[in-house]
């Protein structure tokens, strides 16, 4: 059960330094991550540094990876997703001279998550900040704009910058059945570490066994 897990560092955070998370999506995840300890593990909640660096670069790089796509804008905006239009049209307003100053800040915000990850083996994070909202929302309505997501998707930008392997893995369910996702981090290039550390978990808390009541 413990393949790829014992002796391992993993560092929990509820939060990044920067999200907001709801109460029980929190209790959860917390009790998730404690529980790597009976696989041998080394467990211990931290303080992120560089967290608080990337919601400004999600905001402003996310909408410029999509500017290729405006050129659909005048055929298919009807039939789009109303915040990737938002997010698209944005990215209009975006001047050459601030994309190079955020792309180097971001090679910085890169380097120092990988120099970060020399002592530590696995993140442990929740997956969103929130269970899931009713599917005729975009977000939570307090937002920077119309397409931000950060006001419940916070916690994977973070990773997809650095380009490390994570999985969500249920970890339990909210008061009102909702299931709430533990994400678990690797190293850049460390799939496989982060697939044994979801396997190692799921086998001591398994899941699949659930079915919503309809």
């Amino acid at each position: 059960m413990s393949d790829g897990v014992k002796g391992k560092r993993f560092a929990y955070s509820p939060d990044l330094g920067v999200a907001r998370v709801d109460p029980n999506v929190a209790e959860l995840v917390r009790a998730a991550a404690a529980r790597f300890t009976e696989l041998g593990a080394i467990v211990e909640e931290v303080t992120i540094p560089w967290g608080k660096d990337e919601p400004e670069l999600f905001r402003f790089l996310w909408p410029v990876s999509m500017t290729s796509l405006a050129q659909h804008l005048p055929k298919w905006e009807a039939e789009m997703d109303p915040g990737l239009v938002a997010c698209i049209k944005e990215a209009a307003h975006s001047p050459v001279p601030r994309f190079l100053e955020m792309r180097r800040r971001k090679m910085d915000f890169v380097a120092n998550i990988h120099r970060w990850f020399q002592d530590w083996d696995f993140p442990l994070t929740p997956c969103a900040s929130v269970a899931a909202f009713p599917v005729e929302k975009l977000n939570l309505g307090h937002q920077a704009t119309d397409w931000d997501e950060s006001s419940w998707a916070e916690f994977t930008p973070q990773f997809n910058m650095p380009w490390n392997p994570a999985a969500s893995v249920p970890c339990g369910f909210t008061p009102a059945g909702l299931p709430v996702g533990l994400q678990i981090v690797g190293k850049r290039f460390d799939d496989l570490g982060v697939l044994q550390a979801s396997a190692a978990f799921e086998q001591l808390q398994p899941w699949a066994d659930k079915r919503p009541e309809f």
